[in-house]
């Protein structure tokens, strides 16, 4: 259905508007969506409610250009905003979700009643009033923090898991390690593979495991630490803290392949930058979050 005046289609939750002037996006609200309050545009902008080009937005001053499209959610879903410590939601729309994870909290349930990431999720969904669950794409460990995606349907997590490295474009990381890195940057290449505790183990040559790639770039240095960033080629479990073992520089905080340096208090790995191309729409999709607080202090 379209409206000569305001050219907007009705699709499932959502009314759909084009833009054809060059405005703020409250202000286009106001002006094309007659059957809200000022108030009611205000909460659903705030609750996530708003699409413009397929990517949620919350500014009320986001300026939109001729051609854009903006759609407007019209169930009561928006009101309901994620709220817990553990769990950040990035960007949500139909199909997937893009959480930032802080330390303490699993990808997915492990054993009964496990705090995880999926759970909190699945809840966020049921209050408001969405009908799916999460979909567990990729996992980061209890201990790192950072971007994770998950998907809202079965089917598109298919998608995911089965493209998932062809779909994922740009993956990094940031960490504190032990010592001064002698080298500004560098690749790391091995072989990885789990014995019978779990222990990932590394070797040069092939020992029956998965070919591992990590690029790195140290970004500071004090006397006892270094920040570096990490780019992976391959996403092998345990990939970052094995591999910094390796060149004899372990992850600060890591218990299980490092030297005993804890300078924080806490695994400093995390996530910083995920870029994957859209399962549905196939957008180019680039997430970035600031690096840790703790880790940055350390250099000053």
């Amino acid at each position: 259905m379209k409206d000569k005046n305001n050219s907007y289609n009705r699709q499932g939750d959502y009314e759909t508007f084009a833009v054809e002037q060059e405005q703020p996006l409250l202000e286009f609200l106001l002006e094309h969506v007659k059957t809200l309050s000022r108030s009611k545009i205000k909460q659903t902008l705030q609750g996530r409610g708003v699409i413009v080009n397929g990517k949620q937005v919350t500014q009320f001053d986001y300026l939109l250009k001729p051609g854009m499209k903006v759609a407007v959610s019209r169930s009561k879903k928006n009101n309901e905003t994620l709220r817990s410590r553990y769990v950040r939601i990035v960007y949500e729309d139909r199909w997937i979700v893009v959480v930032e994870k802080q330390v303490g909290i699993l990808s997915m349930a492990a054993g009964h009643s496990s705090l995880n990431v999926k759970s909190v999720l699945d809840d966020y969904f049921r209050k408001s009033h969405q009908k799916c669950n999460a979909h567990v794409v990729h996992r980061l460990d209890r201990d790192t923090s950072g971007l994770m995606v998950y998907a809202k349907d079965k089917q598109t997590e298919q998608v995911m898991e089965h493209a998932w490295h062809e779909m994922v474009y740009d993956r990094r990381y940031v960490a504190v390690v032990s010592g001064q890195m002698e080298q500004d940057s560098g690749t790391i290449q091995s072989y990885l593979k789990d014995n019978k505790a779990y222990i990932t183990y590394s070797s040069p040559t092939d020992n029956g495991g998965k070919l591992a790639i990590t690029h790195y770039f140290t970004l500071d240095r004090s006397r006892d630490f270094s920040l570096v960033e990490y780019k992976l080629e391959t996403g092998r479990k345990n990939q970052i803290r094995v591999h910094s073992a390796d060149i004899g520089h372990p992850v600060c905080g890591d218990v299980k392949y490092g030297d005993g340096s804890d300078p924080v208090g806490r695994l400093c790995l995390h996530a910083f930058l995920l870029c994957f191309e859209h399962p549905v729409t196939h957008e180019r999709m680039e997430f970035e979050t600031p690096f840790p607080r703790s880790f940055t202090d350390l250099f000053r």
